[in-house]
């Protein structure tokens, strides 16, 4: 099946399902704050093509309902990473989104960060889980502290057999399908207090 752009980024955080596009922010998203009670103006999402220009308050996710996967399927996104000074937060993608509007959501999610490592963990309800913790690796582009912008490709691939995590074209991690759900919805997470703008989303269905 041809890919599916959601030509996206966003990113996320928000808790209530209340439509976006009252602050100017792309119709038909949704976004969940990891904390019930945060304000959702603490999200600054905008249109600034190719994508969005998303700088966070509480950490959580953004997605899009129409945005599901099952089967096998890669996801991918394109991330720039802006002035994140001292804050090592993590952002990337979840896979396998359920229940996403009650209190047993559930979903698996791969971050990097501007030090230079990513991970890999699971939540359910508000529990979460490692499943790779942060861990260094060479290919993620680690941001210098600067005034600049990196840029870091992420991407995951669901197999028959298994469930690949990759970072610039470099698999960092691969883990048994049966140890990772990945049917369900497909977003972004992001933690807080973080200047990122996302390029790209994208949905190749095998």
């Amino acid at each position: 099946m041809p890919a599916i752009r959601i030509a996206a980024a966003a990113l996320l955080l928000a808790a209530p399902l209340a439509a976006q596009s009252a602050r100017g922010r792309p119709e038909g998203w949704r976004w969940r704050f990891d904390r019930p009670n945060a304000a959702d103006s603490t999200l600054a999402f905008q249109t600034m093509a190719p994508g969005w220009h998303i700088t966070t308050g509480p950490s959580g996710i953004l997605y899009n309902p129409a945005q599901t996967a099952s089967g096998n399927y890669r996801v991918e996104s394109r991330v720039f990473l802006f002035q994140p000074g001292d804050h090592a937060e993590g952002f990337g993608l979840f896979i396998g989104g359920q229940n996403l509007t009650g209190a047993d959501q559930s979903y698996t999610y791969f971050l990097i960060r501007k030090d230079g490592r990513f991970m890999i963990r699971q939540r359910t309800g508000a529990t979460t889980r490692d499943v790779v913790p942060w861990t260094q690796n060479a290919a993620v582009t680690a941001h210098p502290g600067d005034t600049s912008n990196v840029r870091n490709d992420l991407a995951i691939q669901v197999a028959a057999d298994s469930v690949r995590f990759a970072v610039n074209g470099t698999t960092v991690s691969t883990l048994p399908r049966g140890a990772v759900p990945t049917d369900g919805q497909v977003g972004l997470r992001v933690n807080h207090g973080l200047n990122l703008h996302v390029s790209k989303l994208e949905i190749v269905r095998q």
